[in-house]
């Protein structure tokens, strides 16, 4: 029996996602999903894997002393790989919380017994170095020091460098959540003191949500052959070892997202390092310019932001209703997303996935539209 070829043909509507992931993308990326039919276990799809993970360590400009590990989920099993396998029985992690998604590192060391130093500064502040080494200085024991670069719920900007120098001084691994800023904010795992840092598919790399990686030291994963494992499917050193001998992912990964991944990151290496970074800049000067026309306020100051997530506050209007003005923006073909600050009303604006600063603007002309059918005046009131 011949098989006919399968026609498939869709429109596709171009949305501007200014949520914080996942992110808009190209219409390449999004026809690289429609692949033919594959094991995962074949030879010609295994390649593909071992290209993506070698060309996603040279997006942070690894060597071959660094090392890709694929694991199939969101950015959070990230998370749960990096703090259960990377500290050893017996050590302590120490964890910069700052936000909500620092604080889900200190969730995950609860969760899986480990001991860990939660070393709180306010979520609209930037770590006290002088704290850090002191906490470091008062644990001898901490063997992982881990830090959100952004902190997606308020757009602040940690600083890795410095923080990792830090944790080098103490002979502490320094483990840095990019979810958000990978593949966006130039970084060198080298020159920014990084042995292990995190993303997926879905953010700075505009592929599609279920594939998310661990970039780390070579020399870190072997390590934790010896260390106690506490996850079966989430343990670095199996994941590693199981690719390393067979050239193949463990269990069965996200097939179409993996190609949609290796399109991505050509797309990637073809735009250059700095031309995108520069489209985000003009992205975020847009963000600013047309939050000032409707006078908008965020909350923190510009300096301490990456300039991907801008978390704004809700005007004092009793006509401002979040969930109407964002069902009116999403009939228009733009999304928006609730703020993740207890304490705090907002909402963000996120500049990321293949917009431009046109993108943007045209989005704040719709936002308008939405404050003026809710009654909103403008510039809003504080």
């Amino acid at each position: 029996m011949v098989l006919k070829e399968q026609k498939i043909s869709k429109t596709v509507k171009r949305t501007i996602l200014l949520n914080p992931g996942p992110s808009s993308t190209t219409e390449t990326v999004k026809a690289s999903l429609i692949q033919d039919d594959i094991c995962h276990r074949e030879e010609e799809f295994a390649k593909i894997v071992r290209d993506v993970c070698d060309d996603l360590v040279k997006v942070v400009h690894g060597k071959d002393d660094y090392t890709a590990v694929l694991f199939a989920g969101s950015g959070t099993i990230n998370i749960d790989v990096a703090i259960s396998s990377l500290v050893p029985d017996g050590k302590k992690a120490l964890v910069i919380n700052n936000g909500a998604y620092s604080q889900r590192a200190v969730d995950v060391c609860n969760f899986c017994r480990i001991p860990v130093v939660d070393l709180k500064f306010d979520i609209l502040d930037l770590p006290d170095l002088a704290k850090v080494e002191n906490a470091l200085k008062e644990n001898p024991d901490v063997a992982v020091v881990y830090v959100v670069h952004q902190e997606t719920g308020t757009g602040l900007c940690n600083p890795l460098k410095e923080i990792g120098a830090i944790a080098h001084k103490y002979n502490a691994v320094l483990v840095s959540d990019t979810t958000s800023t990978y593949g966006i904010i130039p970084m060198n795992v080298y020159d920014d003191n990084i042995d292990f840092c995190m993303a997926s598919s879905q953010k700075g790399l505009n592929a599609f949500t279920g594939v998310s990686f661990l970039i780390g030291k070579t020399s870190e994963i072997e390590k934790t052959k010896t260390y106690k494992a506490r996850s079966y499917y989430t343990n670095l050193w199996r994941q590693y070892d199981y690719f390393k001998k067979n050239k193949q992912l463990h269990f069965t990964p996200p097939v179409q997202i993996i190609y949609s991944l290796q399109q991505a990151i050509k797309e990637h290496f073809a735009e250059g390092e700095q031309a995108k970074y520069k489209r985000f800049m003009d992205g975020f000067k847009a963000v600013r310019e047309e939050m000032t026309k409707l006078g908008f306020q965020d909350i923190l100051p510009v300096e301490k932001q990456t300039g991907l997530v801008v978390s704004i506050k809700y005007p004092k209007d009793p006509k401002f209703d979040f969930g109407k003005i964002h069902d009116f923006l999403y009939k228009n073909g733009v999304t928006i997303y609730p703020g993740k600050i207890a304490d705090l009303d907002t909402f963000r604006v996120c500049n990321l996935g293949c917009l431009t600063a046109q993108d943007i603007r045209d989005a704040f002309k719709v936002l308008a539209d939405a404050l003026k059918e809710c009654g909103v005046a403008t510039p809003v009131k504080y």
